[in-house]
């Protein structure tokens, strides 16, 4: 009797065991025009193949057994996830495969992407300014409430997020980025804690950045004058204003060009993390190769704060040199 009621139990779990179907996976490369994969995927043909190719060592399975994802394959799910942010479900239905494979994929390029972005990153000579490397600002990107220390990722407008340092150049090129405090860290202390504080203070880099209110005034970081009184004040931070917009801009563009860091992610915190550096690493090769934006997000909002951006260019950067110039003279004047 226990022989067969053993026999009986393997038959009737073999019976309700769900047979493994592997399903034809579509190529949407041979589905779409050159336009819809810019909506859809943010990039051309030409450039998918591009990135394809640099990150296929990293991708490649070492076995094809058991229907395992091309890395043409894992890419084009993860740039979809990146420009849509849709749920995992739908990703993998593009495909053909099942949401976790799709979360698999979606993971190992964004590690793949972050371990190559020193190869899109020119720290220091990407502007040709003289004086103004860059601008500083702070973003956040909503998150699920996570599981352990909830209250951290809090911010002070209410939602769960990462706080986010960018620097940008003046032609939206991310230059230094920082995504692993929570939501409720100041911007000061991110930039107290970076590696960017430590080489200005440590000379290893000379320059100026330019930053808001939210950050202290150093040698190297310029902001805005609180209560300014004088015309010398209220010119330098209308012109502070002026040239800083761009990284408010580029914050903007980064975010509608990749709808995922524009909606609310549901993932841990840590992989949130490297989506947002896999998200900036595309969004320097959009620039650098001049990927148009898709309709839907081709008209992008103006800062609040500043009526006439001015471009952050030479004219600009030696205007505003010889404002924070004439400002000095004229604190050293009233001191003495």
């Amino acid at each position: 009797m226990p022989a067969l009621r053993l026999i009986y139990r393997l038959n009737n779990e073999r019976a309700l065991r769900r047979e493994r179907v592997l399903r034809d996976r579509s190529n949407p490369l041979e589905m779409y025009n050159e336009s819809e994969l810019l909506e859809r995927f943010r990039f051309d043909r030409a450039t998918i193949f591009e990135i394809v190719g640099a990150l296929t060592p990293q991708l490649q399975h070492v076995t094809e057994r058991n229907g395992a994802l091309s890395p043409y394959q894992q890419v084009l799910i993860a740039l979809r996830f990146f420009a849509s942010g849709s749920f995992q479900n739908s990703l993998g239905d593009m495909v053909n495969v099942h949401r976790t494979t799709a979360c698999r994929a979606i993971r190992r390029v964004s590690l793949a992407l972050m371990r190559i972005m020193g190869r899109y990153q020119d720290f220091y000579f990407k502007s040709g300014l003289p004086g103004i490397i860059g601008c500083i600002d702070g973003t956040h990107v909503r998150i699920q409430a996570p599981s352990q220390d909830e209250y951290l990722f809090v911010n002070r407008k209410g939602y769960h997020s990462i706080n986010v340092q960018l620097v940008c150049t003046n032609d939206m090129q991310i230059i230094d980025l920082v995504s692993k405090w929570p939501g409720s860290t100041h911007d000061a202390r991110i930039l107290r804690e970076s590696a960017l504080h430590r080489e200005f203070e440590e000379g290893r880099v000379t320059g100026l950045l330019l930053g808001d209110s939210g950050y202290p005034l150093k040698r190297w970081l310029m902001t805005p004058v609180i209560a300014p009184r004088t015309p010398q004040e209220r010119r330098y931070n209308f012109k502070q204003a002026s040239t800083r917009s761009i990284i408010e801009r580029c914050i903007g563009v980064l975010k509608r060009r990749f709808h995922c860091l524009h909606s609310e992610m549901r993932m841990h915190p840590e992989r949130v993390c490297v989506v947002i550096a896999a998200c900036v690493v595309l969004h320097n090769i959009c620039v650098e190769k001049r990927m148009p934006l898709p309709r839907q997000v081709a008209v992008l909002d103006q800062p609040e704060e500043v009526e006439n951006p001015v471009a952050l260019n030479q004219e600009t950067s030696d205007s505003l040199e010889l404002v924070i110039v004439s400002f000095a003279r004229s604190c050293l004047r009233a001191r003495h």
